[in-house]
């Protein structure tokens, strides 16, 4: 449970900014507040993580898919350059540096879509992955992400829609595997809600 008193005293204030503070991450998903009982981090919901990487699947894929063709070369150069880094990233074990050069990475593509709807759907469900993918982020992940990423740059610089858009979906179906995984292997982190029963017919 999270101590209101400890974090005023941590903090230096009264308890309402605290209290206002926790709302706003329960309005966020991050906190859960329980009446009579406080306050607690939220669990990470499946479900959320499925819906998310189910909206993220088929934006992305057409995007690398409308990207291709038309790839220029500069702009491939750009992305040449951020992979390098992811790269040395892992060979350092650096994930803090790898999880901000695979989001640049997306990001760079949104960005030369220039479809601001969109960018704004997927952030929002990228959002919804970010604590789970930093828990996920080991260093054989980390090494599959690189390669998943090779593939994708290499249709692009192939100029190949179809293929960058299987690469992509190759991809994001391996984060969600692996966050399968990961949930069952940490239910004290996630929790995989239950469907309703089936009425039964009368």
């Amino acid at each position: 449970m999270i101590d209101k008193n400890a974090l005023c005293v941590e903090f230096g204030v009264s308890r309402f900014p605290v209290s206002d503070a926790l709302n706003r991450l329960q309005a966020e998903g991050l906190v859960e507040i329980l009446p009579q009982r406080g306050s607690r981090v939220a669990r990470i919901r499946m479900t959320d993580l499925t819906e998310a990487m189910f909206i993220r699947r088929p934006l992305e894929a057409e995007m690398v898919r409308a990207l291709a063709p038309n790839a220029s070369d500069e702009w491939l150069f750009e992305l040449e350059g951020n992979f390098a880094y992811q790269t040395l990233a892992v060979e350092r074990g650096d994930r803090r540096e790898f999880h901000r050069l695979d989001l640049a990475f997306h990001e760079m593509m949104l960005s030369r879509l220039d479809f601001p709807r969109v960018t704004a759907t997927v952030d929002s469900a990228r959002r919804t992955l970010a604590r789970a993918r930093k828990i996920l982020a080991s260093p054989r992940r980390l090494a599959d992400t690189l390669r998943e990423h090779s593939a994708i740059l290499a249709a692009l610089k192939a100029r190949d829609g179809d293929a960058a858009a299987t690469a992509m979906n190759i991809h994001l179906d391996a984060v969600l595997s692996q966050l399968s995984v990961l949930v069952a292997a940490n239910p004290g982190v996630f929790v995989v809600d239950e469907k309703p029963p089936a009425a039964e017919a009368g």
